[in-house]
């Protein structure tokens, strides 16, 4: 968001009078009552529907949606362990028959802001949208929800029982299958009987953003808040004062802002425009001037991996990818510790596999810790000679020996690649830069492509070679780390054969079969059987993982706790003065 100069001038005279008369300056610029949140830099929300489409699924469409409809069950680490969020969850705890093939669930005594109280009713509506449009559903993995759940009993209004197709682990199936349900009001907005035409017809007004604050749909809510506008430049949200639950709202609104870059987000930071924000990486050393400004500077750490797919489905380049030992070579080339530590001023950690790797270390493999291909460009310059690639007359390799160069990669292939990336990062940018760099060392290309992150996540999504969508080659959008795990750090959704976030189309059947163990057994082993082979087998370019933000708070809100999940809680922050 570009400020309007009017605004910004009266802010910082604002400030330097404060300043000048020694007193604490008021963030914000709003009521008294209310706090502005600044969102990632060029991230606008723009899917309110708690259904989420393929290409929609950012997490800060998660945050507002979870503010306005409360989820069967939430999840926070902000204590250091993650664990249920019963405050924030629509259920009590499930309850797992003996043999662990049913799981009966109370739904707690929430009314739609409309008066009209949850059932379980809402829940079947919810279960029989993604059932009926499960292949256009954003999380839809095959096999598991909603494909393991056989049966859905309705024991009374507020009490229904699940029967899944065989035993799971409890702890995964709670907080990776049934925390992806979130009741639906379907009195208001079952406007078709027929489950795949309401789906239909729910998404087709999710898409009209500028409808949003208007549309009746939007206004049935039972969650602590309600929106009040939908912009562009800002989101607001007011306290819902029908809410019934545990978890009521302190605050009477916030307001989420949006800026085309980090830099202009720290500019209104600076003018006291914002209560929470968050500082680039180039400003850190900055911090006693924002904490003299009345802010306390804090890392924000993420439960979660930053990595770069590849399109394995790619017409140019596709089965050149599909080689093993040119994504080893590719990365050869990653200087994981120069971008962690001079990009990042050692904000960002390293990593080298598919789970959270500067967290709990429950699932991390020796493999995946010890980093099984470090930086070093001899090593990835003979795997490509090794395997038929020599310098075309620009320096870039081509394919000289299609038998040498894996099958399917024809003779004349140029490994020439271009990387859709997020724009508006000055640390995305620099981390670029360096791969661009180091990756032309060895003779690959690498083109940047900067778009805003939600047209790099519409346009770096499944598809099929044939398709004009499959254009994409490289995709990146993680300057806030690329995923943000449930409670359990299992690859079903991004890692699994037909996953709708395995973005890249990987397929390996032994990673399915690791990642189906999983989802079954108690045990950690196979988790950390699948941290080890992704760490090898490289499905993906590993990256650092930087934290979610560092972030800039209003010294005078209280309640804020930095959920390693990427949950805000924002029903939870207050005003201390």
């Amino acid at each position: 968001m570009r400020p309007k100069l009017g605004r910004l001038a009266a802010v910082l005279c604002c400030l330097a009078l404060t300043a000048c008369a020694g007193g604490q300056v008021r963030h914000g610029g709003s009521g008294p009552n209310t706090v502005s949140f600044a969102l990632p830099p060029s991230a606008t929300p723009n899917w309110i529907l708690p259904l989420a489409i393929p290409g929609y699924t950012a997490s800060y469409n998660g945050v507002i949606q979870s503010a306005l409809f409360v989820p069967l069950y939430a999840y926070d680490g902000s204590s250091g362990e993650v664990g249920m969020d019963q405050p924030a969850s629509a259920a009590e705890p499930p309850v797992y028959a003996p043999d662990g093939k049913s799981v009966t669930i109370t739904l707690k005594p929430l009314t739609w802001s409309d008066g009209v109280p949850m059932t379980t009713k809402d829940v079947q509506f919810w279960l029989d949208m993604v059932r009926a449009a499960k292949d256009d559903w954003g999380a839809y993995s095959k096999g598991l929800m909603p494909d393991n759940v056989t049966g859905f009993h309705i024991v009374d209004d507020h009490t229904f029982t699940l029967t899944m197709d065989k035993t799971y682990n409890p702890g995964w199936f709670t907080a990776n299958q049934l925390a992806m349900i979130t009741p639906l009001p379907q009195h208001a907005w079952a406007k078709d009987p027929d489950p795949r035409k309401a789906f239909d017809y729910l998404v087709a007004q999710s898409k009209q953003l500028g409808a949003y604050p208007t549309n009746p749909l939007w206004k049935v809510v039972d969650g602590p808040f309600a929106l009040e506008s939908f912009s562009s430049s800002q989101i607001t949200l007011a306290k819902n004062p029908r809410y019934t639950g545990p978890d009521a709202a302190h605050l009477d609104k916030v307001t989420f802002l949006t800026f085309t870059s980090s830099a202009a987000e720290y500019n209104v930071l600076l003018a006291g425009g914002v209560d929470y924000g968050y500082v680039p990486t180039t400003n850190l050393g900055q911090k006693p001037k924002l904490e003299s400004l009345g802010y306390r500077v804090e890392p924000w750490n993420g439960w979660s991996i930053t990595y770069i797919p590849y399109n394995f489905n790619n017409p140019t380049l596709g089965k050149a990818f599909q080689q093993l030992y040119l994504r080893q070579a590719i990365q050869h080339a990653v200087d994981q510790k120069a971008i962690s530590q001079v990009i990042w001023r050692g904000a960002a950690t390293p990593g080298y596999g598919p789970v959270p790797q500067d967290n709990d270390p429950t699932f991390l493999s020796d493999i995946q810790k010890t980093n099984p291909y470090p930086f070093d460009l001899d090593a990835s310059k003979k795997l490509l000679a090794d395997h038929g690639w020599r310098p075309g007359p620009d320096g870039v390799l081509v394919c000289q020996d299609e038998n040498a160069c894996g099958a399917g990669v024809v003779k004349g292939t140029r490994l020439s690649m271009t990387l859709l990336t997020e724009s508006g990062s000055d640390e995305t940018d620099g981390t670029m830069q360096e791969l661009k760099s180091e990756l032309s060392k060895v003779g690959i290309e690498m083109r940047i492509n900067a778009q805003p992150l939600n047209t790099v996540l519409a346009n770096g999504t499944t598809c099929e070679p044939s398709s004009p969508a499959c254009v994409w080659q490289l995709s990146y959008f993680g300057t806030q780390g690329s995923w943000y795990f449930p409670a359990y750090p299992s690859g079903e959704q991004l890692f699994a054969s037909g996953a709708s976030v395995n973005f890249g189309n990987y397929q390996d059947k032994p990673t399915d079969d690791l990642i189906n163990a999983a989802t079954l057994s108690t045990s950690s082993q196979s988790m950390v059987d699948y941290s080890a082979r992704l760490a090898e087998q490289l499905p993906v370019i590993w990256m650092p993982n930087p934290p979610y933000q560092v972030s800039a708070i209003d010294s005078a809100l209280g309640g804020v706790t930095q959920d390693p999940m990427a949950g805000l809680q924002i029903q939870r922050w207050y005003r201390t003065k």
